[in-house]
């Protein structure tokens, strides 16, 4: 249950893209990928640190997600620009 509450955070967060500018790698798409692979990967994580099972959940696993997704979208980011300014340099 968990992981439907962490792809749900970052699909949700994910949303908010709109008002940046589309600067990310593989576009719209790659941002959804980045905000739900974040999510995943720091609400994992912090499952795992906190010894509990895939199956409890509670309010803090959603809060959880909300860091690893920022991350994801913001690592996105950052690879669309860097990529952007070496094709402009070309």
């Amino acid at each position: 249950m968990a992981l439907v509450v962490w792809f749900t955070v970052g699909l949700a967060l994910w949303h908010f893209t709109v008002f940046l500018p589309d600067r990310f790698w593989a576009g719209i798409v790659g941002a959804l990928l980045g905000a739900v692979a974040g999510a995943m990967l720091s609400g994992g994580i912090a499952q795992i640190v906190s010894g509990r099972t895939i199956g409890d959940t509670d309010f803090g696993t959603a809060l959880i997600a909300v860091p690893g997704t920022v991350l994801g979208v913001a690592a996105i980011y950052a690879l669309g620009v860097r990529r952007e300014r070496l094709a402009s340099s070309d």
